[in-house]
C-alpha cells in the first residue's frame, strides 16, 4: 500500500490481494470486476480481434496494477482532484522503479462522483505535464463519449466507475496526442529518442491536427491489427 502525502488516498496492489482491495467498498469491487471480466476479454463491437485492453491484461498478469479510491463524490473540488493527481503521479513514479515497469498501471476511482465534467477538466489540465513525462492520463466514466480506435461507435472509456488512469505512453497513442504540437513532440521523444530534437519538433508541427478533426480518433489511427502497442 502507498499513501498520497497531500491527500491521504491509499493505492493498493490490486492483484497481489484482490480480496483486500474489494473490501475498500462497492466501487472497488465494481472496478475489479470490470478489469477482470471486461477489459481482458474480446468484444463484438471492438472492431479488431483480441481483448478490449491488452495493456491491462499484461499489467494484471504481472501484478502491476495499483488502485486507490478518492472519497468526496460531488463535493470534490477541482483543486482536491489536482492534489490527488499529484499524489498519483508520485506513487506511480515510485512503483515504476520495479521490474517490468513498462506495464505499470495506476487507477484512481472517484466513487459517487456524477460531475463527470470535472474528470474531463482535470484530465485536460494535467495532460501536458503527464505526457511530457512519457506517460498517459486516461479519463474514464459512465457514458464517456471518446470513440474507439477501431470502431467510432465503440466507447472504450465508458466505465462503470469514474476514474483517472496513469500508464506508460505506447506507440498506439498517436491519435490521442495529435491536437497539440507539444504532445506529439513528447510522443516522438519517447518513440524515436535518437532523432534530433529540432527534427522531432518539426515532425510534430507538421502532423498536428486542429479543430474537430482532432477528436476523430478512429480516423487518425495509423497502426494495423498486426502491429501491437509498444
Amino acid at each position: 500500500m502507498s499513501i498520497g502525502p497531500r491527500t491521504g488516498v491509499r493505492w493498493w496492489n490490486v492483484y497481489a490481494d484482490p480480496a483486500r482491495w474489494a473490501r475498500q467498498g462497492a466501487a472497488a469491487e465494481t472496478l475489479l470486476r470490470w478489469m477482470t471480466d471486461h477489459l481482458p476479454q474480446p468484444h463484438p463491437e471492438l472492431g479488431r480481434p483480441g481483448p478490449v485492453c491488452p495493456f491491462v491484461r499484461q499489467s494484471a498478469n504481472r501484478r502491476l496494477v495499483w488502485a486507490g479510491a478518492a472519497a468526496g463524490g460531488d463535493e470534490l473540488s477541482a483543486q482536491r482532484m489536482h492534489d490527488i493527481v499529484e499524489d498519483a503521479l508520485e506513487v506511480y513514479r515510485c512503483h515504476a522503479t520495479a521490474p517490468d515497469t513498462g506495464y505499470s498501471t495506476l487507477v484512481t476511482i472517484f466513487p459517487e462522483l456524477t460531475r463527470h465534467d470535472l474528470i474531463d477538466t482535470v484530465h485536460l489540465d494535467r495532460k501536458t505535464e503527464v505526457v511530457r513525462s512519457g506517460l498517459m492520463l486516461g479519463q474514464f466514466y459512465p457514458g464517456c463519449p471518446v470513440p474507439g480506435l477501431w470502431n467510432r461507435d465503440f466507447h472504450p472509456l465508458d466505465a462503470p466507475v469514474p476514474m483517472l488512469v496513469l500508464r506508460p505512453m505506447m506507440s498506439t497513442d498517436f491519435p490521442f496526442l495529435v491536437a497539440r504540437t507539444e504532445w506529439l513532440y513528447a510522443y516522438f521523444t519517447r518513440m524515436a529518442p535518437n532523432l534530433p530534437r529540432k527534427l522531432r519538433w518539426a515532425i510534430a508541427e507538421r502532423l498536428t491536427v486542429t479543430g474537430p478533426e482532432a477528436g476523430r480518433i478512429t480516423d487518425l489511427r495509423v497502426h494495423s491489427t498486426d502491429e501491437p502497442a509498444q
